[in-house]
């Protein structure tokens, strides 16, 4: 993600995660987070990432007293999705799993630790950028086949971004290039 006000950022932290609440909350507070019902220990909201995170690390009794509440981790990061990743990233269909996938992920791993998600992510990552930088250097190949558009629906923001600084990367090679045999 490119900043704190980039609208990617922004619509990543406002994807919801089911917390859990570990402590009961007052009944002022209960009735903005959980449509006037109360909220005991236990209780199930989605609640957007930013406001979990923050229930997450806030500790009313003082360090170490525990955490009003718990964020569990999204399905889009779920043991099913990260089981195909780790067998064939190129086949996940990230973009349906979550628009901002490795925000989404990024978001996650600041509240979790959790080596086994992070080290299958950072593969799948590096995989799926090698077939994103291929394609968008092999640029009439793709156009015959008609995948360009196919292709990308299946990445998340960040792939596109990917496959659109290596696009123009490309093209500014060619014309570099090009200009310079004209020179000789």
């Amino acid at each position: 993600m490119t900043g704190y006000y980039s609208p990617a950022s922004i619509l990543t932290e406002s994807q919801k995660v089911r917390t859990t609440f570990e402590l009961a909350l007052d009944s002022q507070l209960s009735a903005t987070l959980n449509n006037g019902n109360a909220i005991e220990p236990g209780t199930q909201i989605h609640l957007p990432i930013w406001l979990g995170q923050f229930l997450h690390v806030s500790e009313p009794g003082g360090v170490g007293t525990g955490s009003i509440a718990s964020v569990d981790m999204p399905n889009a990061l779920g043991k099913r999705v990260i089981n195909a990743m780790s067998a064939d990233p190129k086949s996940v269909d990230v973009r349906a799993q979550a628009q901002y996938f490795y925000g989404l992920a990024e978001k996650m791993l600041e509240t979790q630790v959790n080596d086994e998600l992070s080290d299958c992510l950072i593969d799948s990552f590096k995989q799926r950028s090698l077939e994103i930088a291929d394609k968008a250097q092999n640029l009439r190949q793709t156009q015959k086949t008609g995948g360009s558009d196919e292709f990308l629906r299946g990445c998340d923001d960040t792939e596109v971004m990917v496959y659109k600084s290596a696009h123009e990367a490309t093209k500014a090679v060619k014309a570099f290039f090009d200009a310079e045999s004209h020179r000789l």
